[in-house]
C-alpha cells in the first residue's frame, strides 16, 4: 500500500514515465475517492494533484485522457542486492597496471564495497589537471 512520503514510479501506456513522491493523501468530496498530491521528481520540480481511488493509489491500472496509467511503489533493495556498475579503466589506472606498489597485487575495485561493507571511492585520480 502506498502512503504519504512513498516514492512511486508512474507508468504511462505501460512504459516508465517519471518518479514522484506522494506528498499528501486527503479525502475528496466524492466518497471513495482521494486527492493525491504528487511531487514529480524532475527539473524543474512539479506538483500535481490527482483524484484517485484507493485501488489506483495501490497500483491498479486506471486511465487518464484515454491512456493507461499505473503507480508502482518503489522499494529500496536490500544491501546484498545492490548492483554496482563496473567502472571503465581510466588512463591513470592503465599506467600503473592497477597494482599497488607495496605488494604488486591488484588494487581493489574502487566502487566495490570494502571489507566492512562500506563503499570506498577514491576521487584523487579524477581531479582536473592544474588543480
Amino acid at each position: 500500500m502506498s502512503l504519504e512520503g512513498d516514492l512511486v514510479l508512474v507508468y504511462i501506456r505501460g512504459k516508465p514515465a517519471f518518479f514522484a513522491r506522494i506528498e499528501q493523501i486527503s479525502e475528496d468530496v466524492k466518497p471513495g475517492w482521494f486527492q493525491v498530491k504528487l511531487l514529480v521528481l524532475q527539473i524543474p520540480l512539479v506538483v500535481v494533484t490527482w483524484i484517485l481511488r484507493e485501488a489506483y493509489i495501490n497500483g491498479e491500472e486506471f486511465t487518464m485522457g484515454g491512456h493507461p496509467v499505473t503507480l508502482t511503489r518503489v522499494v529500496c533493495p536490500a544491501h546484498e542486492e545492490q548492483w554496482v556498475p563496473d567502472l571503465p579503466q581510466t588512463s591513470s589506472d592503465a599506467a600503473d597496471g592497477n597494482a599497488n606498489q607495496a605488494g604488486g597485487e591488484p588494487a581493489g575495485d574502487p566502487a566495490r564495497p570494502a571489507k566492512g561493507g562500506e563503499k570506498v571511492l577514491s576521487l584523487v585520480g579524477r581531479r582536473k589537471k592544474g588543480r
